[in-house]
């Protein structure tokens, strides 16, 4: 399944893993063990690099992620919140659908009822899972 691209997609993901590599004591991410395990309406964070127009640098944001599907390297998502360094849009925004990788995620949490519903429920922006 093709990755996001900042120059494609307009946005990417940051890996998780080599920021905690570079800064253990203050960079810290769940086991992997843990990332591993996650279900279907479960939550990860993610780090998205986004492209700002008039910007040279990526603008940098953390947001949640609801799991909606395993993969063989981690999970299909659909983003749990509205991204504050870019205009809402019909191609990044709430309810996009992500695949991410066990490298990508920061942090986890237990998903719920809803969350469950939402990750089953159709996906508003589907991710393009074309090479």
């Amino acid at each position: 399944m093709r990755t996001p691209d900042l120059h494609r997609d307009g946005w990417r993901l940051d890996d998780g893993e080599q920021r905690h590599r570079e800064a253990p004591a203050t960079f810290q991410i769940p086991d992997l063990a843990v990332r591993k395990l996650l279900r279907v309406g479960d939550y990860a964070k993610l780090i998205f690099e986004m492209t700002v127009e008039a910007d040279e640098y990526p603008a940098v944001e953390r947001m949640w992620v609801i799991i909606r599907e395993r993969t063989p390297d981690g999970y299909v998502g659909m983003l749990d919140n509205e991204p504050n360094s870019i205009a809402e849009n019909d191609q990044f925004w709430l309810g996009t659908e992500l695949p991410f990788e066990y490298r990508h995620i920061i942090s986890v949490r237990p998903g719920s009822e809803e969350s469950v519903a939402a990750a089953k429920a159709p996906v508003p922006i589907p991710w393009d899972r074309s090479a």
